[in-house]
């Protein structure tokens, strides 16, 4: 009897147990793929409807913040608090915003005439205004009594200063106008100034992980780099068209997109500027502003085509655009710190607040929800290809005007397509050469 084997049916109760009598019950299952033959029909029109809700649900708007008495000029992020934005208007006001209530917390005019540029210190304790008085302004980000409403320091410069940006750790500021100035906060005068023969500079940023690069956009056309360190720039690269403005990717030190005149957006590597890493092309008009989500793979920009679009960092087109009928042209953009939200100024005096994924359920998501969203999200990218899905995914509503300046553009890019491939059919071997379209639209790279 000591050979002999007995076999025993052993069952867990948690495998077919309800936790709760509201819970559903549980069913088991066997994967075998010969068991189920229809699973990719089935799984197909799953991925169909998952895209038709996605669409369905899309919307995007959440709420404007009024008050403003002119055109939104400037907005920045509070580097610790998701719920704190400032904005400065075209009248020389700066307000202070709670996103979570939306209301304004603190509103005062801090220039005479135009507010440029706006950034908040590391701590988040200061912020900093440029205006076209020519004069840098440091404030208190939170007012306790009413000595706290003057600024806490007053930095004259020698020309009107058009952009500001603050070093991540230390404390170094840069400003823009004529040439590229660095300051200190506990000095009067800037601690260096880069020229490089250029009329003026319009906007300037610092790299936020290789803290000691900066690059700055320029009237002549050109993006110039720059290092804390050096005496003089570095390198520079000139495009067919002037650059509004340049953000850099926080997750890779060494990409940044400008946003350029010409209707597209660049995204260039700083070790091989001769042509861009990528073009970014669906507006119909200037670009206006670009700001990178914090995880680095895509980033949004507003343009003067009265629409903001999100483009994901690989691709050439954008993944969605949002519009209203009252929103006018775009000063200024942002993405919130969380990944949720993304900000929007325009010069019809209104700050606007959408998702940053359309058809997103905002709040506290239960198990089951999240379990069934994960799933609906690998259908579609399982199906993704697929015509009818990737029809329904692609498709959007935009304004007639919008429309219309496409097809426009469209027809432009055909002709010139066109003139060049008969220029080259009807002429010498290698007298036409084939210039990629990447390198087009840079002119040439100093060092």
């Amino acid at each position: 009897m000591s050979g002999l084997k007995i076999k025993v049916i052993s069952r867990n109760p948690e495998d077919y147990l309800r936790a709760t009598k509201r819970d559903i019950h549980k069913i088991q299952r066997n994967y075998d793929p010969s068991l189920h033959p229809l699973e990719a029909p089935r799984e197909y029109v799953r991925s169909l409807n998952a895209v038709k809700l996605e669409r369905v649900f899309a919307k995007p708007f959440l709420g404007s913040l009024d008050g403003h008495t002119d055109g939104v000029s400037s907005m920045a992020k509070h580097p610790r608090k998701l719920a704190v934005l400032a904005s400065g208007a075209f009248d020389g006001e700066v307000r202070i915003w709670d996103l979570a209530s939306r209301k304004c917390k603190r509103n005062f005019i801090a220039h005479e005439g135009w507010v440029r540029a706006l950034c908040f210190t590391p701590s988040g304790q200061t912020f900093s205004t440029v205006g076209d008085d020519k004069t840098i302004k440091t404030w208190k980000s939170d007012v306790e009594s009413g000595d706290d409403e003057d600024p806490v320091n007053t930095l004259l410069s020698m020309s009107v200063v058009s952009g500001i940006s603050h070093h991540r750790d230390k404390p170094l500021f840069a400003t823009c106008g004529e040439n590229c100035q660095l300051w200190e906060n506990t000095r009067n005068e800037p601690v260096k100034v880069f020229k490089w023969g250029v009329d003026s500079l319009n906007h300037v940023a610092f790299n936020q992980v290789e803290t000691n690069l900066l690059a700055a956009c320029a009237s002549d056309r050109s993006i110039i780099l720059y290092d804390c360190r050096e005496s003089g720039p570095l390198r520079k690269v000139v495009m067919e068209l002037r650059s509004n403005a340049l953000s850099w990717n926080p997750m890779e030190a060494f990409i940044f997109t400008v946003a350029n005149e010409d209707y597209n957006l660049y995204t260039f590597d700083v070790r091989k500027l001769r042509q861009p890493v990528n073009i970014h092309m669906d507006h119909t008009s200037a670009v206006i502003d670009v700001d990178y989500a914090p995880t680095g793979r895509e980033f949004v920009a507003g343009s003067y085509d009265k629409t903001i679009r999100i483009f994901e960092t690989l691709k050439g087109h954008s993944r969605d655009v949002y519009h209203t009928k009252r929103m006018q042209r775009l000063t200024c953009v942002k993405w919130s710190l969380d990944n949720k939200y993304v900000l929007s100024g325009s010069d019809e005096m209104n700050i606007r607040m959408w998702k940053a994924r359309a058809s997103e359920k905002l709040g506290v998501l239960k198990p089951r929800e999240r379990t069934a969203l994960n799933y609906a999200d690998s259908l579609k990218e399982k199906f993704a290809s697929h015509p009818q899905v990737k029809r329904i995914a692609r498709h959007r509503h935009v304004p007639k005007h919008i429309m219309n300046a496409q097809k426009e553009l469209r027809t432009i890019r055909e002709k010139n397509r066109k003139k060049e491939a008969n220029r080259r059919a009807h002429s010498k071997p290698g007298t036409v050469p084939v210039v990629p379209e990447r390198r087009k639209h840079v002119v040439k790279e100093d060092e």
